[in-house]
């Protein structure tokens, strides 16, 4: 495993970040076989949200913490103010969707806090102010957004600056070797592709962690998705990922993965997750990996070094190196 830091948590950070939407207290064997077979690779850090499950995920993440009583050994990422039908980034729900998830992971603090979604008609100078406050009393150590565009994130860290106060930590788009060219849900907010090239010039000054979700493109990457099979997904995940990823052009970044895939005997997921943190900015991958064995192939893609040249290829930016 490879580790990186974030302001504000006095712990190493794992680069790959493991997700709890699959997690459920409904099956805590297989659920704790998951958690225990990624620890013991090395990742230490987790991330879920009080939307997930209806709060089910937090629970199960935080029963496991608890059994396991490794609180201080791991670095646990969640997420509120999720819209609920209305906008919900206010000081009120933010506490209070804090509060809940605090009591669902049995703890008294949160690593890292990240806003689910942002309200650009909220001014962002008192949703600093109430981060801070949260931060002051303990409840996080540090705080984010997760689907915050780089200018408003750019316009919090100024106010935060301005006002002596401490500034967002970290941010959570999607970004992957494959362009999302239609989001999954809502709000959803990517770095990928050209229309994303500010945003990751300005990550890649800034060195923001950037805790990219969907790295591996929803599974776009796993090759269960061809040209010919596209109209045989049609529930779930699986149909996001079409509707989201499956264009000619990621097909063509597909192509070019298996070629290299091919020379280096790898998996066509571990180039495209070599690929992402090949990338010139302070990269942490959130993968939904559902057993021990795929965490493994992740591991295994951190060490892969990709030239600049093989980047730019599978990028289609470049000819063939």
């Amino acid at each position: 495993m490879i580790y990186g830091r974030i302001p504000g948590i006095d712990k190493d950070v794992s680069r790959l970040i493991q997700g709890t939407v699959m997690i459920s207290t409904r099956d805590l064997d297989g659920s704790f076989r998951l958690l225990d077979a990624v620890y013991e690779l090395g990742c230490n850090t987790f991330d879920t949200a009080h939307a997930y499950g209806k709060g089910d995920s937090e629970r199960t993440l935080g029963k496991w913490v608890s059994e396991r009583r490794i609180r201080e050994q791991v670095i646990i990422i969640t997420k509120g103010a999720h819209p609920a039908g209305h906008n919900r980034v206010t000081p009120v729900d933010i506490a209070s969707d804090l509060s809940e998830s605090l009591e669902r992971l049995n703890t008294d603090y949160v690593d890292l806090y990240l806003l689910h979604r942002d309200d650009p008609s909220v001014p962002v100078g008192p949703i600093v102010e109430t981060l801070n406050e949260h931060r002051s009393a303990g409840r996080v150590h540090a705080f984010g957004g997760s689907n915050w565009t780089h200018g408003r994130i750019a316009e919090a860290n100024d106010y935060a600056r301005t006002h002596g106060l401490l500034p967002f930590a970290a941010s959570s788009p999607n970004f992957s070797l494959a362009e999302q060219v239609n989001p999954p849900w809502d709000g959803c907010i990517t770095i990928s592709g050209q229309d994303g090239e500010a945003a990751r010039k300005y990550y890649a000054e800034e060195g923001m962690p950037l805790l990219a979700w969907s790295s591996l493109a929803g599974g776009f990457f796993s090759v269960r998705f061809r040209r010919d099979n596209l109209d045989t997904f049609q529930d779930g995940l699986d149909k996001l990922c079409v509707t989201s990823y499956c264009t000619e052009e990621n097909f063509r970044r597909l192509d070019r993965a298996r070629v290299l895939a091919e020379r280096k005997d790898l998996s066509i997921a571990q180039i495209a997750l070599a690929w992402f943190f090949s990338q010139p900015m302070n990269v942490f991958a959130l993968t939904g990996c559902r057993r021990g064995e795929e965490f493994t192939q992740n591991v295994a893609a951190l060490t892969t070094t990709l030239t600049e040249k093989e980047a730019a290829w599978l990028d289609l930016k470049a000819e063939a190196p």
